[in-house]
């Protein structure tokens, strides 16, 4: 049986992040799940985030704020942005897939989970540690 990978699910939205959640699970999934940016990117130093599902307007640190913060850290890192609003190109975000919320249906976004963890193979976990890479780069 093949190890089970792991999802940081953002939003301070706690209704969608519980249906997210349960719906990640459900297809086999581990999820963590926060509704505030900074919390997030506290769990991600710990390390075994295989991807990241984030909210585009959050208090704080937002969804692309949170994004750009992981990637610098951990490029690989496959990341997806979910919004409310249409227009991306009026944010700066280092997100691989953006979707738009309403827009979207459940199996869209199980998919594109699916095709950015396939697309990600590689190694495991990273030769360093997020929060080693955190402190070498000022982040922690």
């Amino acid at each position: 049986m093949k190890p089970k990978r792991t999802i940081l699910c953002v939003d301070d939205n706690e209704q969608s992040l519980s249906h997210r959640k349960i719906m990640l699970e459900t297809r086999g999934y581990r999820v963590a799940s926060f509704s505030r940016g900074e919390e997030a990117l506290e769990r991600f130093l710990r390390g075994d985030i295989d991807l990241v599902i984030a909210d585009m307007a959050m208090p704080g640190l937002d969804g692309p704020q949170l994004i750009a913060k992981i990637k610098e850290m951990s490029p690989q890192t496959p990341a997806i942005l979910i919004s409310s609003k249409f227009r991306i190109y009026d944010h700066d975000s280092q997100a691989d897939v953006f979707l738009t919320k309403g827009m979207y249906a459940p199996v869209d976004l199980l998919e594109r989970v699916r095709q950015l963890l396939v697309r990600k193979r590689g190694p495991k976990r990273m030769q360093q540690r997020p929060a080693a890479i955190a402190r070498q780069v000022g982040v922690a």
